[in-house]
């Protein structure tokens, strides 16, 4: 028998140091505000120095030094002083690297949710609680050029100041709140839902939380931009985003941040779903959530540089005076759509599969029923990440692109209609003579799927070209992209935090506040968004501060439904910081699930598992005589003897 011994050199114990210096070097928030200064001023040395070097005009040219100093290097300082890289760096130094004791995982104070954490669970949270704060800062921005819109005419806002609304809104919505939001939920439980005792790459996973709000702040910000923020929408159309406002910039760069995160992020769950799975557990046992996750990791890590990429030309144009997208200097304009939806079209899916993983979750243990079609179900998943890589141009049929290519497009695009068809169906199917509990992790699915629905049909539509090309550009796209990913991710998302919410805090949320929530949002969505079909049809476009006054009526009426669709929120916010802080103490399987997060404790043990699970069967064997998923210790052996029993 061979032993494996540990040969990496490690630093001895370092002597005991005072209560100022750790608390002025050591990682946390006022190192990383210095560091952050400090890599600022070196950001504007390298730029003022080879600016000087190479005779270039002027000197302090504030652009670029902000560009460079204040959206790359200050970020790195911040990173480096939270303490983000403080063991990569004692490594990449050549110096032995500090011995894992384990100190920066797991919370055993609020206090551990603000610094750098290798908990998964932790770092879950830390992702959910962020993107819940860029929701509401995307969500108020809403309600403000709503009021702007609520009848014809300028009341509050310039044209500049609502088109930077509109795009910061959107920005926020997609980057910082949908796409995390679902990395957070995923990062709390399938490391548990695979019986991992944590991610693949703990120190990785942390880094790339720490991006996110990096890139929040940036899009935020941009709002403070001499000129106005970022006015070219969340497409960042060239040329408009090459010389409209300098907030584009801060666009640029925002995007970049975000697409690191996402990209770490994915990679992560890829190694860990392919090699940290329990014993027994095939790809035929992973609960539906975990086959989301993983085809959308490989979306994300196909399709993101894509975006990067875009970003980084646009960029370039603007700053170092290529002509990626200057017409008259040869340019392609064409090419920035292209690139862009090559990426944001997986995007849509990236958006939408971990929801179909969490719907297919809550549907079968709210039904007490195995999934219908289990396995067509983790096939359909896969056809989706195929066929969404050969849908982009859909989003082009009226700019100007080969005449030849509208139809092949407009194929593919009602092909991928089936897999998500063969969802919606299998749902349904679920839940056909199910014993339904319409508690409110439920409600939020079935809402989910009647809203995907109607978003899905309307989606049919825009793919038949005759119909684009009448209503492009109109409120009726507007109804479309806010069914499929408001009324999809957004419901999705509230049905995980709900169902999880034991699990995360060891604490149960009040139920009736938690339909009250449910019922507001859901009348508030659709009075907010279903008339914005009939106008769009009628002609009204999307984009515009201001608009004919046949309109008013109904934008009076959308207005105020968006304003109750804000108010909502409220009651969630309530419950939620009431029940995390006094609810009734939850148990370890409130809801007699059958997958392994439910199997241990509420919340679970820093390191998940006391004894590595066995997986002896699917995880939505409902109704089954002694089925089970995973079996510990002495139960085990039982169910080998029952096995071997004829």
């Amino acid at each position: 028998m061979t032993e494996v011994l540990d040969q990496t050199p490690h630093a001895p114990p370092a002597p005991p140091r005072s209560k100022w210096h750790r608390l002025i070097l050591g990682p946390g928030f006022i190192r990383a505000a210095w560091m952050t200064a400090l890599f600022f001023w070196i950001g504007f040395g390298i730029v003022v120095g080879l600016r000087s070097l190479a005779g270039y005009e002027p000197t302090l040219d504030w652009l670029i030094i902000v560009t460079v100093a204040g959206l790359v290097t200050a970020p790195l300082g911040f990173l480096a002083g939270i303490g983000a890289f403080d063991y990569w760096v004692y490594y990449a130094l050549g110096y032995p690297t500090r011995p894992e004791d384990h100190s920066g995982h797991g919370a055993h104070s609020w206090k551990d949710y603000f610094r750098v954490n290798t908990d998964h669970k932790v770092i879950g949270v830390q992702y959910v609680c962020t993107t819940i704060f860029f929701f509401l800062a995307g969500g108020l921005m809403a309600m403000i050029f709503r009021a702007e819109l609520a009848k014809p005419g300028m009341q509050y806002l310039d044209n500049q100041e609502y088109n930077g609304l509109i795009s910061v809104h959107a920005s926020l919505m997609i980057f910082l709140f949908v796409i995390p939001a679902f990395a957070g939920l995923a990062n709390y439980v399938i490391p548990l839902m695979i019986g991992a005792p944590d991610m693949a790459f703990p120190r990785l996973n942390a880094l790339s939380f720490w991006l996110l709000p990096i890139a929040g702040i940036m899009m935020l910000s941009s709002v403070a931009v001499p000129g106005g923020a970022f006015g070219a929408g969340w497409t960042g159309y060239a040329p408009l985003s090459v010389v409209g406002t300098d907030g584009n910039v801060w666009f640029n760069m925002g995007v970049q941040w975000a697409g690191a995160s996402s990209i770490m992020t994915a990679l992560n769950f890829l190694v860990t779903i392919i090699t940290m799975r329990a014993p027994g557990m095939t790809f035929w046992r992973m609960p539906l959530l975990v086959w989301a996750n993983f085809t959308t990791s490989l979306l994300v890590v196909l399709a993101t540089p894509f975006i990067a990429g875009s970003q980084f030309f646009v960029m370039f144009d603007r700053l170092m005076h290529t002509n990626f997208f200057n017409f008259n200097e040869g340019g392609y304009v064409l090419g920035y759509q292209h690139i862009f939806w090559f990426y944001s079209h997986p995007a849509v899916y990236i958006m939408m599969l971990p929801g179909f993983g969490i719907a297919s979750e809550v549907i079968s243990v709210f039904s007490r029923k195995p999934i219908f079609g289990y396995r067509l179900m983790a096939l359909s998943l896969c056809a989706i990440l195929v066929l969404g890589f050969s849908v982009w141009a859909h989003h082009m049929f009226v700019s100007g692109m080969a005449s030849w290519l509208r139809v092949p497009m407009m194929v593919t695009t009602l092909l991928i209609a089936i897999p998500t068809g063969i969802k919606v169906f299998s749902w349904l199917a679920t839940t056909w003579e199910g014993k339904i509990h319409l508690q409110t992790p439920m409600l939020w699915a079935l809402g989910f799927v009647s809203m995907f629905v109607i978003g899905g049909l309307s989606g049919i539509m825009l793919g038949a070209v005759p119909v684009d090309i009448h209503v492009s550009d109109t409120y009726f796209v507007v109804a479309h992209i806010h069914y499929v990913l408001l009324g999809g991710s957004l419901f999705t998302i509230f049905a995980g935090i709900y169902y999880w919410f034991p699990k995360m805090t060891g604490r149960m949320y009040n139920e009736r506040l938690g339909k009250l929530h449910f019922w507001l949002t859901f009348i508030g969505f659709n009075l907010t968004f279903f008339p914005m079909h009939i106008i769009g049809v009628q002609g009204m476009p999307r984009r515009v501060s201001d608009y004919d006054p046949q309109f008013g009526t109904w934008n009076m009426i959308i207005s105020i439904s968006s304003f109750f669709l804000g108010i909502s929120f409220v009651v969630f916010l309530y419950n939620a910081i009431t029940s995390w802080i006094r609810g009734p103490v939850a148990e370890a399987n409130p809801w007699h699930a059958m997958t392994l997060e439910w199997q241990v404790s509420s919340p679970p043990p820093i390191f998940n598992f006391d004894e590595i699970p066995q997986i002896v069967g699917g995880p939505y064997e409902y109704g089954v005589p002694g089925a089970r998923h995973a079996v510990f210790n002495g139960a085990r052996e039982h169910a080998l003897e029952e096995a071997k029993s004829p």
